[in-house]
């Protein structure tokens, strides 16, 4: 079964977020990521006042929902205002059906990042669609340490 997640894109107060809504919600994080935990990339340089900031995090809120976010800086919203800070996270069950759904969401508005491999074991892009609205879609499960 294919879920939809809600992700919030925060402005340097991700972290402080989170561990409200843990209170709010109880659990604990089962994913948190810090910019400076990303592998060296060509082209691509974290700013030293990000490096502490959350790249990502995920707080499971229900069997079926995880309340996603991070900080901004990233290709998700590098200038974040009220209206791009939220995004709709699909977790596809095939890659196909990621890539369905990313080229049916994306006809007609705007990829920020293309369906491809990620460092941390995703398959994953990013788009907005013809009415405005932030998709992130993925495929497959972040390696366990």
């Amino acid at each position: 079964m294919a879920t939809v997640n809600p992700y919030i894109i925060f402005e340097g107060r991700c972290e402080e977020a989170f561990n409200h809504y843990r209170k709010v919600f109880g659990g604990e994080f089962s994913m948190l990521s810090r910019y400076s935990d990303m592998p060296p990339q060509d082209g691509v340089e974290v700013p030293v006042s990000y490096a502490n900031r959350i790249m990502h995090i995920e707080l499971p809120i229900s069997e079926e929902t995880v309340l996603m976010g991070s900080d901004s800086g990233g290709g998700q919203a590098p200038e974040t205002v009220s209206g791009n800070n939220i995004f709709l996270s699909l977790a596809a069950e095939s890659k196909k059906q990621a890539d369905d759904w990313f080229n049916q969401l994306s006809e007609g508005g705007k990829v920020s990042m293309p369906m491809e491999n990620t460092f941390w074991g995703s398959y994953f892009g990013m788009c907005t669609d013809k009415y405005d609205i932030h998709w992130m879609v993925s495929f497959g499960e972040a390696p366990t340490e």
